[in-house]
């Protein structure tokens, strides 16, 4: 099952149930589905990340989130090896819907697992120690760790429990702090709206992913030659094909 674009940068639907193989009760990668990442922010757009720097001395800076891709999408697929059914709701968010995603949120349920996971693909430019902080509209604050990074994007994780899943379910907003390269802190807001719904709901059928996947890549690589033609008809220097950038292989 291939399924993969979003999560910062092209609106896919799909992380690969392989990219956090090591992460699900740490099980083999063979014979897992495929995920979907976000694709690269376009390369002239400034990191929000980065942000902060430009105005050192004040308080976190807040990035307001709009989602990428229409609504959330539950992808399920069997894992052989541990005869376990393993399912994803996920979503890619952007500064504004018309943009390509800068963040991207994956919920792992690993059927009759306690512990659930949730993933985020996040933008480049941040301080991976401190890892990154979490918290449903303003209850409890969670933490997790970075785990692997590629050329346009970080994969970070937490386990959770039940409880925390059911907060997100009926939140409203995810918040998630990082710091930047200057070490200032950076709060990006992620709307919940829908995530409840799509979470308990049914599976989306992996010809209609596939398809989905196809016009999303269709319509990045439209805008990425919009943009090229756009520039150069303004005399602006191109740096080689600013089409959409290929996702990263699922760490293994």
């Amino acid at each position: 099952m291939a399924i993969s674009r979003t999560q910062i940068g092209v609106a896919a639907v799909a992380m690969a149930l392989a990219f956090g193989g090591q992460a699900v009760a740490q099980q083999p990668q063979q014979n897992r589905p495929a995920q979907q990442r976000p694709a690269q922010p376009a390369q002239q757009q400034k990191p929000p990340a980065q942000a902060q720097q430009e105005a050192p001395g004040q308080g976190p800076t807040r990035v307001e989130l709009k989602p990428s891709q229409g609504e959330w999408t539950k992808v399920c697929g069997k894992d052989q090896v541990a005869n376990k059914e393993i399912c994803y709701t996920t979503r890619d968010f952007g500064t504004a819907p018309d943009q390509p995603p800068v963040l991207a949120v994956a919920v792992y349920d690993v059927k009759g697992d306690d512990t659930k996971i949730v993933r985020l693909l996040m933008p480049i430019g941040l301080l991976l120690r401190p890892g990154f902080r979490f918290a449903v509209d303003k209850g409890a604050t969670l933490e997790g760790g970075f785990e692997i990074c590629f050329p346009n994007g970080c994969f970070a994780e937490s386990k959770v429990k039940q409880p925390t899943i059911d907060q997100i379910k009926k939140g409203q907003v995810l918040n998630v702090s990082v710091k930047n390269q200057m070490a200032a802190e950076v709060i990006f807001s992620v709307p919940l709206e829908g995530f409840g719904k799509a979470f308990d709901g049914a599976a989306i059928d992996p010809a209609v992913l596939q398809a989905k996947q196809e016009e999303l890549q269709k319509a990045m690589q439209k805008q990425a030659e919009e943009q090229r033609k756009a520039l150069e008809g303004a005399g602006g220097a191109v740096p080689g094909a600013p089409g959409a950038a290929p996702a990263p292989a699922a760490p293994r």
